[in-house]
């Protein structure tokens, strides 16, 4: 199908599979950024000392709830194969080629469309590896190799294509184009809305993807009245989605409630304990293994919840050095952003900045009840492999990437190299009236 035109769409087509050189062809590849590799690294190996320090807790949990038979290690050991997995997956992005992966953002998207449109049918027809959960199918049971959320490799496909097509758009000049980038886009946005929050039910990842692409369209100038339009129509559109869910209306319900609200409140109770969680550990903590929250009193203690367990294990102080560490490591995504010359590649950074900063903002805001449950995970720290493998692994794309940045007064020089000619090479601005 064609958007436009048979020739434009095969213009497009021809642009984004072409590498992107414009970087290595005026810039020397020099050290990458290995800032990113420490905070990432710091930031896991807190996830892994909490999940050790609560694992047992949980485990006992389930298995007094459910009758199962986890040992005290199997989440720590869950948690140490997806951690090397995530540093697998972050090496191998760092190393192949980035001109490959930009190349093929197209094959990325539709593969994750279909990987999500699989696991739908597989739900709908009752098969087993299809992992579903109150009426959503979310994961492909892989058995002893455990799930895989395909939303997470759509994710990555929106995130390379969604960059391709972009900056193109943006060197033709035509971010602002309606019939040629803004409905082909929506296009592309509304199908993985479908999947993600019609069929899986899964709001947070939808917001997470949204936030995806709203940066990069920030990035790439859209025209303030269009952007306006946009930000009025994802209103609408999430409005819609939340009033056709009684569960999410119930969530609105409770985080307006606010204060009022209470862990009798079976609606509230999750928050509640959350804020409980945070209040309990004080200044400095209770200390690794003393978590009264996660014996079974806090939902998802080691998954959305990790956050409030870490606030009563390590207190203020930890809370404020974890939070401190994201921020530190989104700051790391601009600065590489900012110094890249093709702007295909600076759209590529500014997705993986929201991305990430979408997840820590959500998590963090819903625990301590400032924003409603989202059911998103907090990036490199929660429970889980296939949000962390590619998360690592759009950070080691950045990490590439950031092989190729420039120095500030370099890109100044790029940027003002029209006016310079026009005025002469080696010419100072005031050199006329000197002479005159």
């Amino acid at each position: 199908m064609a958007f436009g035109g048979r020739g434009r769409t095969g213009a497009i087509v021809a642009a984004l599979s072409e590498p992107i050189a414009a970087a290595t062809a005026t810039v020397r590849r020099h050290r990458p950024d290995y800032m990113i590799v420490l905070y990432m690294g710091l930031l896991m190996l807190f996830g892994l000392v909490i999940i050790y320090a609560i694992g047992p807790q949980r485990a006992n949990v389930l298995n007094n709830s459910y009758g199962s038979d986890y040992s005290d290690s199997y989440f720590f050991i869950k948690q140490t194969i997806s951690l090397l997995l995530s540093l697998a997956a972050f090496a191998v992005m760092a190393t192949v080629p980035y001109t490959w992966t930009t190349k093929n953002g197209g094959k990325l998207l539709v593969f994750g469309l279909i990987a999500c449109a699989v696991l739908a049918v597989a739900g709908w027809i009752g098969l087993a590896i299809a992992q579903c959960s109150l009426g959503a199918c979310r994961w492909f049971d892989l058995g002893t190799l455990g799930s895989l959320q395909p939303a997470e490799i759509l994710k990555f496909g929106v995130l390379v294509f969604t960059a391709g097509f972009l900056g193109t758009k943006v060197q033709q000049g035509k971010v602002n184009d309606v019939q040629g980038t803004l409905i082909p886009l929506g296009v592309i946005t509304a199908i993985s809305m479908l999947f993600i929050i019609v069929i899986q039910k899964d709001l947070g990842t939808g917001i997470a993807l949204v936030s995806i692409i709203a940066t990069m369209l920030v990035v790439a100038g859209v025209s303030k009245k269009i952007g306006i339009a946009i930000l009025i129509g994802v209103m609408i559109v999430g409005a819609g989605l939340v009033v056709t869910s009684p569960h999410r209306v119930d969530r609105i319900a409770t985080f307006l409630q606010g204060d009022s609200s209470s862990t009798d409140d079976a609606g509230s109770y999750h928050i509640e304990h959350a804020k409980i969680a945070i209040g309990s550990g004080g200044f400095f903590g209770v200390g690794i293994g003393n978590s009264v929250q996660a014996t079974g009193y806090l939902p998802e203690a080691i998954n959305d919840s990790v956050f409030a367990i870490m606030g009563e294990t390590f207190g203020f102080v930890g809370l404020m050095a974890i939070l401190a560490l994201f921020v530190a490591l989104l700051m790391r995504l601009l600065k590489v952003m900012d110094h890249l010359v093709d702007i295909r590649l600076k759209l590529l950074v500014a997705g993986v900045f929201g991305w990430f900063g979408a997840h820590v903002i959500l998590n963090v805001a819903s625990m301590i009840g400032i924003f409603p449950l989202t059911g998103i995970t907090l990036p490199l720290l929660s429970f889980g492999g296939t949000s962390m493998i590619f998360i690592a692994a759009a950070l080691g794309l950045v990490f590439q990437l950031s092989r190729y940045t420039v120095h500030t007064s370099r890109l100044k020089e790029s940027h003002n190299e029209d006016s310079r000619s026009r005025r002469g090479v080696g010419r100072t601005r005031h050199a006329s009236r000197r002479s005159s």
